[in-house]
């Protein structure tokens, strides 16, 4: 599953869990275009294996050049929609 879709998934099961958050934060790092990621990587912690392996591969996504695409976009888009809707 395209790791996007499996985070929004997660976000729509628990908007406001631990886990969401955490990575929800990771993608809007990710998606700054400044090329300036800020995360605290010790939030990694916070995240159980399977969880970590999604945060990685999110980041493979970026090194790929996918954070700049109108589907990036919009799936942070309906992230941030489920999250503000709780």
């Amino acid at each position: 599953m395209d790791p996007l879709d499996e985070l929004l998934e997660l976000i729509r099961a628990n908007s406001h869990g631990a886990a969401s958050l955490v990575l929800f934060a990771l993608v809007k790092t990710l998606s700054a275009q400044q090329g300036q990621y800020l995360f605290l990587l010790n939030k990694l912690k916070d995240l159980n294996a399977e969880q970590r392996q999604l945060a990685y591969r999110l980041m493979e996504v970026m090194a790929g050049g996918g954070n700049t695409t109108p589907e990036w976009q919009v799936k942070v888009a309906a992230m941030e929609e489920a999250i503000r809707r709780g």
